[in-house]
């Protein structure tokens, strides 16, 4: 299992950069038998040979994760009848979220198609070296690997990639967020907190990862919590210093307290 959630939530002042095309010749790695698989029967990364390969590791526990789910979804939609294969491996931080049936709920709630795997022990980490969420590996169609990518952004460049690998040619998926366009400065946001917190911070906004079912408060306004996940609480139009009041309901565990980076006003 990963370490815990706050020494994976780092993402770079500046999200966006040209693809990495590694020069030494990385083949990739097979999953470890025995694994839940939710959407498609149990995959080999060896029979996917003949197609470009995504493999993404995230939790549903990771805000950062979350906010990089949307193009993993449209990438899937968009291109896997012309070949891609789009592949999630769950990897928890949590014990709450190594649970296959809040993975599998999480999945149906997100409107997640495309295969994932629950690395519950962390096998398929180590055997990609994966360290932190969301870390994503393409491979082309001889499973030889041409990007690596640790943390949010660089979108348009993969989905760029995606279609060199496939000889196809569109307009990119638009940003969700401002802070997500090709070329944005970000600033570092305060650091997670394992639990609830209340108090000042840093940031672009205010996630929490939570489990159970109830409600959470932040500065008054309620959200509801329907399962194991991450809820976005505030959210500024750029990097912002304000104050929090969190409050947590009966029946939701509230796992950590996640700041995201916001827009420098260097943009």
């Amino acid at each position: 299992m990963f370490p815990p959630v706050g020494w994976q939530q780092v993402v770079p002042a500046r999200y966006h950069r040209a693809p990495l095309r590694p020069p030494v010749n990385i083949s990739a790695p097979p999953f470890p038998r025995g694994l839940t698989w939710f959407n498609t029967a149990p995959l080999r990364i060896d029979k996917q040979r003949g197609r470009p390969v995504v493999v993404e590791f995230w939790d549903i526990c990771s805000p950062h994760s979350m906010r990089t789910l949307p193009y993993l979804r449209e990438w899937h939609q968009r291109y896997e009848a012309a070949g891609l294969r789009v592949i999630g491996v769950h990897a928890p931080a949590f014990q709450a979220s190594a649970d296959p049936d809040a993975v599998e709920a999480a999945i149906k709630r997100f409107g997640i198609e495309y295969p994932v795997v629950v690395d519950a022990e962390g096998e398929t980490c180590e055997f990609y070296g994966a360290r932190g969420y969301p870390t994503r590996y393409i491979w082309d169609q001889e499973l030889k690997l041409v990007d690596l990518h640790a943390g949010e952004g660089a979108y348009q460049a993969t989905e760029l990639l995606i279609q060199d690998l496939l000889s196809v040619e569109r307009d990119t998926v638009e940003p969700r967020r401002p802070e997500e366009i090709e070329g944005a400065i970000l600033e570092p946001p305060s650091e997670t907190v394992q639990g609830p917190y209340s108090g000042p911070y840093a940031a672009g906004g205010v996630w929490v990862s939570v489990a159970g079912r109830g409600t959470v408060r932040a500065n008054g306004e309620q959200f509801e919590v329907v399962g194991t996940g991450a809820i976005e609480l505030i959210s500024h139009p750029s990097h912002s210093e304000a104050v929090v009041e969190i409050e947590v309901g009966d029946g939701v565990e509230l796992l950590a307290t996640v700041f995201t980076p916001g827009l420098s006003e260097a943009n």
